[in-house]
């Protein structure tokens, strides 16, 4: 059976390259009339960092202060994504309204676009991939890599011009 794309997921990193992934996302929800769905994943601070940031704060302090900021952060992150993808679309007002949804998530970001991905039940997830040299490769991997070798799902993976 010939695949048909009718939920598209997009995952974002706001990198101002990002909008190259989110035309391809754009022109296969034109092709088969899909519903895109747009993603950004807030990733954890590193353990070290959250260690060293609450002792010099105090637990409790930081703790209210994530509380306090946490859904300003996320709602501030969806407006932009929802500028950046009317800006997008300005010449074709048709394709904002396959825009099903902007989500914001928090934490690893495989696990979230994975969770996502089940969560809508999409048949595509699109998202750029940076170039990075093979040293910084081999040490640090990349989202795009650890979520092809994840997910059961189609992936395309766009290059981004750096």
């Amino acid at each position: 059976m010939i695949p048909q794309y009718k939920t598209v997921l997009y995952a974002t990193d706001l990198t101002p390259n990002a909008a190259h992934a989110f035309r391809h996302a754009v022109s296969l929800g034109r092709a088969y009339g899909a519903r895109i769905h747009l993603l950004h994943v807030l990733p954890e601070m590193e353990p070290a960092i959250l260690n060293y940031v609450s002792t010099v704060m105090g637990e409790d302090k930081l703790a209210d202060l994530e509380l306090a900021h946490k859904d300003e952060v996320r709602d501030e992150i969806r407006m932009k994504i929802h500028a950046f993808a009317k800006d997008e679309l300005v010449d074709h007002p048709e394709d904002q309204q396959r825009i099903a949804d902007i989500e914001i998530h928090h934490g690893n970001p495989v696990a979230r676009i994975l969770e996502a991905a089940d969560s809508i039940d999409a048949d595509l997830i699109v998202l750029g991939s940076h170039g990075k040299g093979r040293l910084q490769y081999a040490f640090l991997g990349s989202v795009a890599e650890k979520l092809l070798r994840k997910s059961k799902r189609p992936t395309l993976i766009v290059p981004l011009n750096d």
